[in-house]
């Protein structure tokens, strides 16, 4: 696996966000909170990380949820996956909302996402009358079934 390098300021006191295992395609990002905060059902809220990143052009650094949060507690990031783009140098914070049917704690320190990093292409529009036909063509939404 290759490594990029990517410049970091962290003002939380936490950790610096890091892969969990050698396998990891995601690094934990930690919440920076002066209190705890008490998630109510259905209820979101925009955790600050503390962080504040400058990647290298044509990378993006996508925020996604933690299962182990989302099946053990019912609490996932909106606007799955987050992009940070190369050009954004403001503070990291995530978008939780609690889907569980109870209140749920977040305390300073907790992992709230995790983050990962991928190589943006820009898209050239090449404007045109007609596209190629395909078996598929204007199915989806489900139209291929169950199974």
């Amino acid at each position: 696996m290759s490594e990029v390098k990517v410049k970091i300021i962290n003002q939380s006191g936490n950790e610096l966000p890091q892969y969990a295992t050698i396998g990891s395609a995601g690094m934990d990002i930690r919440a920076n909170l002066s209190e705890k905060i008490i998630l109510k059902p259905l209820e979101r809220y925009l955790v600050p990380t503390g962080l504040y990143i400058e990647l290298p052009k044509d990378y993006e650094l996508q925020i996604r949820p933690r299962s182990g949060l989302a099946v053990k507690q019912g609490i996932t990031c909106l606007n799955s996956p987050g992009t940070i783009d190369s050009d954004y140098r403001g503070e990291i914070k995530v978008i939780l909302i609690n889907l569980s049917a109870e209140e749920q704690p977040i305390q300073n320190g907790d992992r709230i996402a995790q983050a990962v990093l991928s190589k943006v292409k820009k898209v050239k529009w090449e404007l045109v009358t007609k596209i190629n036909s395909t078996e598929r063509n204007e199915g989806g939404f489900g139209h291929t079934g169950k199974s």
